[in-house]
């Protein structure tokens, strides 16, 4: 099931993170692995402002999540996370999809994100979701911020591509 996050999803969210990122050592990613997941305060900004979803198990536990932005005139993923135990069963892609019709009811235009171009659960994954590389010059304002903080975090460490999706 899909649903708007909860206060008490937001911890159970941070563990999903850190259990995800754990994949990106096999690619000598450490440093995404060790990479602090969101902070609750963070998560508590997307949650009650109804930017933020998680898919559940039978039990009603979060086990896959998304956060959304709004960088005008699209609706920016600002993270999607799939627990590695229920990774391929589409959570992510229903999470987006989820995603879509919120943006789409909004008057948005379209879901831009940035990612990793060759990690295979990353930019190719997202264009057989229909995604597909956006120039520099295209970029909105608010996408060249997100851009400039994820560098000085040191995610361009690995070549990085910002992606969109017409709705």
């Amino acid at each position: 099931m899909i649903r708007e996050a909860r206060t008490e999803d937001l911890p159970k969210m941070r563990d999903i993170e850190v259990a995800a990122g754990e994949a990106f050592r096999t690619l000598n990613m450490g440093a995404i692995a060790d990479d602090a997941p969101p902070s609750l305060e963070a998560l508590t900004v997307y949650q009650q402002d109804a930017r933020a979803w998680v898919a559940t198990d039978s039990g009603d536990e979060a086990v896959a999540y998304i956060l959304i932005e709004v960088v005008e005139p699209f609706a920016h993923i600002e993270q999607v996370t799939v627990h590695p135990l229920h990774a391929r069963q589409g959570l992510g892609r229903k999470l987006i999809d989820k995603a879509a019709l919120w943006a789409a009811a909004r008057g948005l235009k379209g879901m831009t994100l940035t990612t990793f171009e060759r990690v295979p659960w990353n930019a190719p994954y997202y264009a057989r979701l229909g995604f597909h590389p956006v120039p520099e010059h295209q970029w909105p304002d608010a996408v060249h911020q997100i851009v400039q903080s994820e560098r000085a975090r040191g995610l361009d460490d690995w070549p990085r591509v910002v992606i969109k999706k017409n709705l």
